[in-house]
């Protein structure tokens, strides 16, 4: 049984500090949202988690593993080193969707993401040491079935970007939907997706579905583990069988 951990990154008051006391200029802009991505994926990932950027202003993190001390620690660290400031929700739940909704309901209660009153806001619930597993965690890596040579090769950049975007879109949607799944771009033709509890069955539904829906073939490598790293590397693992194989589905545990 997965326990997933989900911590909802939320800057606060982004929008109005983005144009206040005029519009700043979006080169800046996307620069801060870059290195301070870049910051709390470091800083994640060395206690074993994982970050993805989603709308950047908006981050969702996989942190089994960090208790609240850690989650308030990044917060003092980015307040001390950027202009803007952190507000964390914590969730935890078998299904991913379910954590993030708790997450997100934490701190949703303490006011609007654009309440200039709203600071640093550290709510939720975290994984007690005696409540954790070796099977927390389930991630499954999915990639493009030869990304290289379908579109990489033969179309222009930007029309590759699309195609790989569109089996994106339809497995985030898809995996969200039917199987409480987590799935985030992160970069290539590289998909993650943090999962409940799923059996290969499960795997094999969201490909023909995708393949089906946006012609998109995919395989996917599956990893179970105590922290959302270690269960990623098993993961990529699985996937390199995929790419030996040539089977469409992996699992590892």
């Amino acid at each position: 049984m997965t326990n997933t951990q989900v911590t909802l990154v939320q800057i606060d008051n982004y929008g109005p500090w983005t144009v206040t006391p005029e519009p700043r200029r979006e080169a800046d802009l996307q620069t801060l949202q870059s290195r301070l991505y870049a910051d709390i994926s470091q800083f994640v990932g060395a206690r074993d988690g994982y970050v993805f950027f989603t709308r950047f202003d908006n981050m969702i993190a996989v942190t089994n593993g960090l208790g609240v001390d850690d989650h308030a620690l990044l917060q003092e660290s980015i307040g001390n080193r950027y202009p803007v400031t952190l507000s964390l929700g914590v969730g935890t739940d078998s299904s991913p969707v379910a954590a993030l909704s708790d997450a997100t309901a934490a701190l949703q209660k303490a006011g609007s993401a654009q309440d200039s009153d709203r600071r640093e806001i550290l709510d939720g619930t975290v994984l007690a040491d005696g409540d954790r597993t070796d099977d927390d965690v389930q991630i499954a890596h999915f990639d493009v079935n030869d990304a290289t040579g379908e579109y990489t090769d033969e179309l222009n950049a930007f029309d590759s970007f699309i195609e790989i975007e569109q089996g994106y879109a339809e497995l985030m949607r898809y995996m969200r939907t039917a199987h409480e799944s987590l799935s985030f771009f992160v970069g290539g033709d590289n998909i993650i997706a943090v999962c409940p509890d799923l059996e290969s069955a499960d795997y094999h539904d969201a490909i023909a579905h995708v393949e089906e829906t946006v012609d998109v073939a995919l395989k996917v490598g599956v990893g179970r583990a105590r922290h959302a790293q270690a269960a990623g590397m098993v993961a990529k693992h699985a996937l390199e069988i995929c790419r030996e194989d040539g089977s469409r589905v992996e699992l590892e545990w």
